[in-house]
């Protein structure tokens, strides 16, 4: 669009009022420091082909994929969008489609993002910010984090010496799967095998489709009407089919392409310890247990919950202020540890974040969860409840204010979609929990910037903009110069 359509348009400036919170943040979040620091994430690659081995009618051959991909690719959508969007999806607890219509129709989200004018569009297609958070990883992700730390101090809205003290804890992140039953678990393998095999131009003897849809049913009615031995004979000819269904691949695979072999073996492998597992009731030795076909790093973690004794996800560690509650760590930590042996890779990785800030924690308030692990710390002073004895009268005082990160891990998971991971594997684990706090930390600054009154920074080019819009104005010559100015009070002469 021309500049003479753009001149007939209104500006998003002059659309909202500036004073709202989220066009206050858009102000002092320094985007061209945040770009620069995740650039290199997005550096072009050069795309060469790949040498791939084949067995065909004159025995084994090398051939080449990917050669002809052109190295251009389409033009990229600004960085400031797309990290906003990231931003905006967990700050306001939104799906990747939600936040994409809700942006079309929000002008303040907009100007958030950097927009000059108001577009009634989508401003990407919702599977970019898939690709988009996939590229920054873990990595690029904390560096959204730390900026919000920045801002919150730049704009004293919590002081540096706060930063020394935080309290730790860890919850469970839960990961999008459905409750598993050795049932339902069973069917879901036989179904992917069929389908696999049926992609790769597998003839199956015969597929079990219409029986295993019925056992399925039929056990999940015996286990409600506390039937157990006719659920378990129904989850026994589940496991046949299942063991039939995979010998029956195995016996076909070998005459096919090594490539196609090597894609169905990890599916094969699944499988086997899905029924293996069923069998015996338990995991098989020296291999985790699967809770889920398309997720299979889900572990089963236990917190003591009356009404959830067991939820089926990912330990995930806190780290937030003693005074002020801002989240200054949030890391993943695959296999269940022991909650102790968490607390020196969550002090790690804090440190990590404020170390632009020049504040490294000192003080570290937990629960009895984090005792007898003073050693792996030295460098911090541990307190919990199992020293109180020990503790200084003041130091007795702030242990009651470590039951604040609760209501924090509550608000995580409710306002900003920690209570369910729909993100692929261990990295999504940890991409999702770092935004999680990241959106946290962008709703306490948008509380903290409506609380104090803090007004927007106009950067001193867009002042210079303006005055320069001003004088190109056609209204500029016939304005009258300040000697002509009629004399009123408190107008100086």
């Amino acid at each position: 669009m021309s500049e003479i359509d753009d001149f007939f348009r209104s500006r998003l400036d002059q659309m909202i009022d500036l004073r709202k919170p989220l066009a206050v943040l858009a102000t002092h979040i320094p985007w061209q420091e945040l770009e620069a620091s995740v650039s290199h994430r997005f550096a072009r690659q050069v795309r060469t082909g790949k040498k791939v081995s084949d067995v065909d009618l004159f025995g084994p051959s090398v051939t080449v994929v990917g050669g002809a991909i052109s190295n251009a690719g389409r033009p990229r959508l600004p960085m400031r969008l797309m990290i906003s969007l990231l931003y905006l999806k967990h700050t306001f607890n939104e799906s990747d489609e939600g936040v994409c219509e809700r942006w079309s129709e929000t002008p303040v989200w907009q100007y958030f993002s950097g927009q000059e004018y108001f577009e009634d569009r989508l401003p990407c297609d919702p599977s970019a910010i898939s690709r988009f958070r996939g590229l920054l990883g873990e990595d690029g992700v904390e560096e959204l984090l730390v900026q919000t730390i920045m801002v919150g101090m730049k704009l004293g809205l919590i002081e540096r010496r706060a930063l020394e003290t935080v309290i730790v804890d860890s919850t469970v992140q839960s990961k999008a799967v459905a409750h598993p039953t050795d049932s339902r678990l069973l069917e879901v393998a036989r179904e992917k095998l069929a389908t696999a095999a049926k992609a790769h131009g597998i003839c199956l003897k015969q597929s079990y489709a219409k029986e295993g849809r019925d056992l399925a049913r039929r056990a999940g009615r015996y286990a409600h009407a506390k039937q157990y031995r006719r659920m378990h004979k129904a989850i026994k000819r589940q496991r046949t089919i299942l063991g039939r269904l995979a010998r029956d691949i195995e016996r076909s695979k070998t005459m096919l392409a090594q490539s196609i072999q090597q894609a169905l073996d990890p599916l094969l492998a699944r499988a086997h310890r899905i029924a293996e597992q069923s069998r015996r009731k338990q995991a098989v030795k020296g291999k985790d247990k699967i809770y889920s076909w398309h997720a299979p790093e889900v572990e089963c973690i236990g917190k003591g919950k009356a009404r959830t004794p067991y939820e089926f996800g990912v330990k995930v560690g806190i780290v937030t202020t003693l005074t002020g509650n801002l989240i200054v760590g949030a890391r993943s930590f695959p296999g269940n540890p022991y909650d102790g042996h968490t607390l020196a890779e969550a002090l790690e990785q804090a440190s990590i974040l404020l170390q632009d800030t020049g504040v490294k924690p000192k003080t570290v308030y937990a629960d009895l969860g984090y005792r007898g692990v003073d050693g792996e710390i030295p460098e911090y002073a541990l307190k919990h409840r199992g020293k109180f004895k020990r503790l200084t009268p003041k130091e007795q005082q702030l242990l009651r204010r470590r039951q604040a990160i609760e209501p924090i891990i509550g608000h995580l998971k409710s306002d900003h979609g920690m209570n369910r991971c729909h993100l692929k594997g261990q990295i999504g684990d940890a991409i999702h929990a770092v935004l999680c706090a990241a959106g946290f930390n962008m709703k306490w600054l948008l509380r903290m910037i409506a609380r104090k009154g803090i007004r927007p920074f106009f950067a001193p080019y867009f002042l210079a903009w303006i005055w320069q819009r001003i004088q190109k104005s056609s209204l500029w010559g016939e304005l009258p110069r300040q000697s002509s100015w009629p004399q009123i009070a408190g107008n100086p002469a």
